[in-house]
């Protein structure tokens, strides 16, 4: 059993290795090209390197548990094919027994995107963003993130639903002035960038302005509401680029950052209404459950390559492929879906993101006890 083990383990383990660098290299080519983009700017050479590992983390949260799927698929095909499985059964071995060295072994790569999605990826993205606002190659549009509420501004927080370059909608701004908190609202707006000065300008329309008592600031039934066609929003984004210091993004949180925050979120955020906070609060609940279904998918993943890799009886490396980017298409749609329903926390869209995940671990096992 010790000389099968290490021969299923061993042989997994190499495909797995090569279809995580063909995966990783594939889903590195925009930061090849920012890379490039940074090498005509004059940026030195070093410096890129810098960029570009700190890239590598995030992006192989990403990439393992698509090529534990691949290697499962590719190696069971090829088992089965070579009839490597019905001499190993001949011999009075189980599937379940065959199948444990993997299973035992995808556990583990859970444990590693744990790991990665818990600290250093979130630690490395941070890094670069404050790198590439040292030297004044980040965009400014991408300090505004969908979504999330942005403090990065001095005397403004601002809200963007979602950003189509320099088009965006459903915008809130918060406006702090002396102790009042003005709320605007906006359907729809348009980004204007100020490199002189440094200032990013946001052309509102359809605006609703919630204008607070003078004497009674805190008093929400004695507000003013004012409705205009057209609002200007000033963003001045010179100190944050000097200082490189920016506000943490919900994908720049370690895991016990988000929940920390979750746990207070009207600490974090005391100004917003019940209703934004609903929206903040679920968008860090679903970027925390998207973090955890994105680990346990290479255990999940395993399960559900194992009898699909069986029932292909094929060797080309093109099957297993097309198979695993199937079902990774399916499982990511999902994580899509619940980003989109941030905004309707009624919904309860951090759910979502473990219905692929229970589902390829159901149909995993069925398929698996059938085959055994």
């Amino acid at each position: 059993m010790r000389v099968i083990t290490r021969y299923t383990v061993g042989d997994f383990l190499v495909s797995f290795g090569l279809t995580l660098l063909v995966f990783t290299f594939v889903m590195s080519v925009g930061a090849v090209v920012k890379a490039i983009d940074l090498l005509a700017r004059g940026v030195s050479g070093f410096f890129i390197l810098k960029v570009f590992a700190y890239n590598i983390p995030f992006i192989m949260t990403f990439s393992i548990p698509i090529s534990t799927l691949t290697a499962v698929l590719l190696q069971f095909g090829r088992m089965s094919f070579d009839g490597e499985i019905t001499a190993l059964r001949a011999c009075g071995l189980t599937l379940w027994q065959i199948v444990s060295p993997i299973i035992v072994v995808s556990i583990a790569l859970s444990f590693c995107c744990i790991y990665l999605n818990d600290a250093l990826a979130p630690r490395s993205h941070l890094a670069q963003r404050r790198l590439l606002l040292q030297v004044g190659v980040e965009e400014p549009v991408n300090l505004l993130e969908e979504g999330r509420f942005v403090r990065d501004f001095p005397g403004l927080m601002v809200y963007v639903a979602k950003k189509d370059r320099r088009k965006v909608e459903d915008i809130v701004v918060y406006e702090f002035r002396d102790d009042r908190v003005r709320n605007v609202r906006a359907k729809s707006g348009e980004m204007r960038l100020d490199r002189t000065n440094n200032v990013l300008f946001i052309d509102l329309y359809d605006v609703r302005i919630d204008q607070p008592d003078k004497e009674n600031p805190l008093d929400p039934t004695r507000a003013r509401y004012l409705n205009a066609r057209h609002y200007p929003v000033r963003l001045d984004f010179a100190d944050v680029m000097k200082s490189g210091k920016v506000s943490l993004k919900t994908s720049d949180m370690t895991y016990g950052e988000l929940i920390s925050a979750i746990r207070d979120v009207r600490g974090a955020f005391p100004h917003l209404e019940y209703e934004d906070l609903l929206k903040q609060r679920m968008l860090m609940v679903v970027e925390s459950n998207k973090r955890l279904a994105l680990s346990v998918s290479c255990f999940a993943f395993t399960l559900l390559g194992i009898p699909l890799g069986l029932k292909s009886r094929r060797k080309e490396s093109s099957v297993g492929v097309s198979i695993s980017l199937l079902v990774v298409f399916l499982f990511y749609f999902f994580i899509i879906v619940a980003n989109s329903l941030v905004r309707r926390p009624e919904w309860r869209p951090d759910l979502i993101v473990w219905f692929p995940v229970l589902f390829s671990e159901a149909l995993g096992f069925v398929l698996l006890a059938r085959a055994n």
